[in-house]
């Protein structure tokens, strides 16, 4: 296991923001492949701390509202998602990761990999 790492990412660091629940465990996998690969990341319970609007909008945008939902029960009105969302974490694929503008849903560890792969050339 590699040594803690501080709370402040430096500028060789990529800025990762996972969005997830304490007690999910692929949230906490999620968070764990990055720290294991010494980067910072900004985790975000989304129960203690919904997602608003505009953190929301490039996940349905890129990916798709039947991709960020762990149920089959789909809305298609994007406002309505969002409210729906805000209302109840619990219905998210989670975890939701952001990296620039690249976003996951749930775990993904090969994009992951990519991502950093691309950030090191």
């Amino acid at each position: 296991m590699p040594p803690p790492l501080g709370k402040t990412a430096t500028k060789k660091m990529p800025k990762i923001d996972v969005f997830g629940l304490e007690d999910s465990q692929p949230t906490r996998a999620a968070v764990r492949f990055f720290r294991e690969r010494r980067i910072v990341v900004r985790f975000v319970d989304v129960r203690k701390r919904p997602m608003d609007a505009a953190e929301l909008r490039p996940f349905v945008s890129r990916l798709g509202a039947a991709a960020l939902l762990d149920t089959e029960d789909l809305t298609t009105n994007p406002a309505g998602l969002i409210a729906r969302i805000r209302a109840d974490a619990g219905v998210l694929r989670l975890p939701l990761v952001r990296y620039g503008d690249d976003v996951t849903a749930g775990s993904d560890e090969t994009t992951w990999t990519a991502w950093l792969a691309r950030r090191r050339r």
